[in-house]
Parts: structure tokens; C-alpha cells; sequence
């Protein structure tokens, strides 16, 4: 019996949602899994279509994560436990380490949560938090060297990238729409992420609109939603990028995949914003799946989800120059079929079949 201990878990959105989710169905290949996480407002037919033994805390935050402690340990105490896996080091801050300490338990780790100052208050609660762990699991190398330099243990860090289980199956009606919002669009590129300032949107409309230019005829789709909506629309207007710009602040995921598997290029020059940087980039390898090359940052972790000048380019997402000189270098020569084909292949190492294994030879 694996257990899971979760803050983040669908059908709430997000990268860790999407790991967590990819984690607990990996696992049932290899026992029973029983997740433990927050309830959200779709809660009950996600859990009812779902095939994970889920149970959801409900309740103010300040309450919900002692009730949900509580529960994990009652369930530790009567049931078989292989090990148990958290999502974050909060979610393990509660528990009591005498109840779990002969089971493996890996906590994984995100270089935005646990970027706190040395010394600071929340440094040192993370840092006493995942010493109760046996694995610490960082999600990328960057990751991993962030948390050695804020003081955690280094012998309990392990690198092990997120899983992900695309390509999925695409609706010829989705496919279809897709076709229709980029019509004779060249390049298409696409952003998938939330609207904030670290995911570099207010740069990649500037260069778009620097690009118009060469690509008369470019489209650049954002799928996501964030407080950066307002800020970006009005420069959207600025620029007067009606026409090459489509911001999609809902999108299913058949539509999202879709509008992936049409574009000509994954578009994420990340930055650093305050504690906030890119630990590692899923999005990329996704993109992959669909045959897709991606530029990213060069800030963060993305070293572990684009092979510079292989499968993408990774570029600094603080520099206007640096952002358009990547991306014209990405379509010289037919370049961006190239790194299609090379990311497509890069994407088959990061199946969750394949990850999950490095999480069962720890224990």
C-alpha cells in the first residue's frame, strides 16, 4: 500500500497537481494507492471517475491540515504501508515522525516553495520539516542545488524529473478548432502557464510584435489565466497585436493539446521574480510529445527539460534581444522540424512508467 499526502491534486490546476496525479497512477501498477488531499470545488465527480482511493479534508486551512495528519495517521497505524510520498514540505511539517520512521517517505521538492532565505523563519521550519524525510526529491538538478544551498541535508537529495503521460488521443473536433484559431499562421507558437511575471509573458509580446516583421503572418496562443490578465491585455493593445496575439484563460484539456500539437513552437522564457523561479518545466516535455521544440529560460531548471541546440533553445528571458535572436535562429534552415523530432524522442525517457521505477528502487 503506497499513501500520498497531497495539497495539490485535481481537479485543482497546476504543474504539482499534474505530477501528483501522474505519481499516484504510476504507483497503482505497483500496489494499492490511497491519496490524502484538499478537497476542491470538483472535488466529488473527479473522485467518482477517478480509479484512486481518494480522500479529501475540507475545512479553513489553519484546521484542515492537522484533521488531515491526523487521518494519515490513523490509516498508517492500521494498514500495510510500502511508503508514503508528499507533495510538499507543509504537508509533512505536521506529521509525527515516530508514527512513519521505519517507512520510506519521499517529499518532493519545488525550487519556488522552498526558496527561503538562510536562517529566515520559513527556512528554518522547511528545513527541520524534511529532515522527517528518508528521500528528498528534487525535480531537477537546479533544484536540487538550490536546497543544498539554502541548508538542506544533502544526502537525502535524489533528482527524479516529473513523469508525463502524454500524448493523449486527440478529438478530430478539438484538432479541427485548433486548426481554426492559428488558419494560415506562420509560426504558430504557443505558452502554456498561469499569468504571472515569472513565465516571462509581458517580454514574449514585445518580441512578438518585434517579430511581425520577419513573420508577417506569426500567431501566439497563452492558455492559462493569472494576476498578470489585466497587465497583459492593455499591453496587448498597446502593441496593437489584436490580430497575432489570442490570450485562452479557459481551455479543456483536449483543446489545450491540440492547440500543442498545431503550433510550430513551445514558448517559456522564464525569469527569476522575487523567491519565484522555474524548478524544472514539465510544459516542455509535453510539448515534446507532440513532436514540438520549446525555448525556455536559462534561470531555472529547464537544463533538465530542453537539450540546448537539440531539442530547443533556452535563452535569457530578461533580454529582448536574447528572446528574438533565439527564436529567429529556432526557425532558420526548417531548424524547428529538427528539434520537433529530437524533442519527441527526449519526451519517451520522462513516461511515468519509467520515472516511477526510480521512486521503487529507493525504497
Amino acid at each position: 500500500m503506497f499513501v500520498i499526502s497531497t495539497r495539490n491534486f485535481p481537479p485543482d490546476v497546476g504543474g504539482i497537481q499534474n505530477l501528483m496525479e501522474g505519481l499516484a497512477h504510476a504507483l497503482v501498477s505497483h500496489g494499492p494507492v490511497k491519496v490524502f488531499a484538499d478537497s476542491h470545488t470538483d472535488s466529488e465527480k473527479y473522485d467518482k471517475n477517478s480509479t484512486i482511493d481518494i480522500s479529501r479534508v475540507s475545512g479553513f486551512k489553519i484546521f484542515k491540515k492537522y484533521r488531515k495528519a491526523n487521518l494519515i495517521h490513523d490509516y498508517v497505524k492500521n494498514n500495510n504501508i510500502r511508503a508514503i510520498f508528499l507533495d510538499h514540505w507543509k504537508s509533512l511539517e505536521n506529521l509525527n515522525y515516530n508514527i512513519f520512521k521505519n517507512i520510506p517517505t519521499f517529499c518532493l521538492i519545488h525550487s519556488k516553495e522552498i526558496n527561503h532565505s538562510v536562517n529566515s523563519y520559513l527556512n528554518k521550519r522547511m528545513i527541520k520539516s524534511l529532515n522527517k524525510a528518508k528521500f528528498i526529491i528534487a525535480n531537477s538538478r537546479f533544484t536540487k542545488k538550490l536546497a543544498n544551498d539554502l541548508g538542506v541535508n544533502n544526502e537525502k537529495i535524489y533528482v527524479i524529473n516529473p513523469g508525463s503521460n502524454y500524448p493523449i488521443e486527440i478529438k478530430k473536433e478539438y484538432d479541427i478548432e485548433a486548426k481554426k484559431i492559428f488558419g494560415n499562421a506562420f509560426p504558430k507558437i504557443v505558452t502554456i502557464a498561469r499569468l504571472d511575471k515569472r513565465k516571462g509573458h509581458q517580454n514574449i509580446l514585445m518580441t512578438i510584435k518585434n517579430l511581425k516583421t520577419k513573420f508577417p503572418k506569426i500567431k501566439y496562443i497563452s492558455i492559462g489565466d493569472g494576476d498578470e490578465r489585466n497587465n497583459l491585455e492593455n499591453l496587448k493593445k498597446e502593441l496593437k497585436l489584436n490580430d497575432e496575439v489570442n490570450f485562452l484563460y479557459q481551455s479543456n484539456e483536449q483543446l489545450k493539446v491540440a492547440i500543442l500539437k498545431n503550433c510550430d513552437l513551445f514558448l517559456m522564457p522564464s525569469v527569476v521574480y522575487k523567491k519565484s523561479v522555474e524548478g524544472f518545466g514539465i510544459s516542455f516535455l509535453e510539448a515534446g510529445c507532440y513532436g514540438k521544440g520549446s525555448i525556455g529560460g536559462i534561470h531555472g531548471g529547464e537544463r533538465d527539460s530542453i537539450k540546448d541546440g537539440e531539442t530547443g533553445y533556452l535563452c535569457d528571458g530578461t533580454n529582448l534581444s536574447s528572446i528574438h535572436e533565439t527564436i529567429i535562429k529556432f526557425f532558420e534552415n526548417d531548424n524547428y522540424k529538427k528539434f520537433g523530432m529530437n524533442a519527441f524522442e527526449y519526451s519517451k525517457n520522462f513516461k511515468w512508467n519509467k520515472i516511477v521505477k526510480k521512486y521503487l528502487e529507493l525504497i
